[in-house]
């Protein structure tokens, strides 16, 4: 990518080299195309937003990006982002604890909260099986999961994985690991093969739980 504060431009009637960004502003432009879904187009909208609002607001954004990357970290049993050592959910005793829904990532875990549907707890892999990646079982959550299944006597695992060629491979995976130890069953996925989950809508993510099936 090349910087914008090295891009120039021409006026239309002389032809005189004009810079386009002011270093500062392309320097935010920068940093904002770093974030991912993000083009050059909405990074110069979101800057050009960001100037026009007054130094408290500035400084309040800066500050909660600041904060959420200092005090926010993984929780300690299921390993959803927590800003304490246990998340509000595993902290939660209204939940069901012998019921556990198994994801690829924490955006799965916002997701499926939308639905209301679900009222166990969740594990967080932190990924998916990928040997192109260089992503083994070895490096995903896989040993604290089959401890809490003993630990906590899990009646079910749900394993709702994103159905990609990665998140299939996980699911058969996880399938034979824990067939042997308890129930294990796998959400149905009304979404294309290929589909992100945390792109479902909350009655598809709904339907696909309540539709499980048992993984053999």
């Amino acid at each position: 990518m090349v910087p914008l504060s090295h891009i120039i431009v021409f006026h239309r009637s002389t032809g005189a080299k004009i810079t386009a960004y002011t270093r500062p502003l392309a320097n935010l432009i920068e940093q904002l195309q770093r974030l991912p879904g993000v083009g050059p187009k909405s990074a110069q909208r979101l800057a050009l937003h960001i100037l026009k609002r007054s130094s408290v607001e500035v400084e309040q954004l800066a500050q909660a990006l600041i904060d959420a990357k200092q005090q926010v970290g993984l929780c300690q049993v299921c390993f959803h982002l927590s800003a304490e050592p246990t998340c509000d959910i595993c902290r939660n005793s209204q939940r069901d604890s012998q019921t556990i829904c198994v994801v690829a990532d924490s955006r799965d875990v916002i997701a499926l909260e939308r639905t209301r549907e679900f009222s166990g707890k969740y594990h967080v892999l932190g990924g998916t099986i990928s040997p192109m990646d260089g992503i083994g079982p070895e490096q995903l959550n896989i040993s604290s999961l089959l401890q809490r299944i003993d630990r906590q006597d899990v009646q079910e695992v749900i394993v709702a994985v994103s159905p990609t060629v990665e998140g299939e491979t996980t699911t058969l995976y996880l399938g034979r690991l824990i067939a042997p130890l308890t129930k294990v069953t796998r959400i149905a996925f009304g979404l294309p093969m290929g589909g992100d989950l945390e792109y479902a809508d909350e009655i598809t993510l709904a339907r696909a739980l309540e539709g499980r099936r048992e993984i053999h």
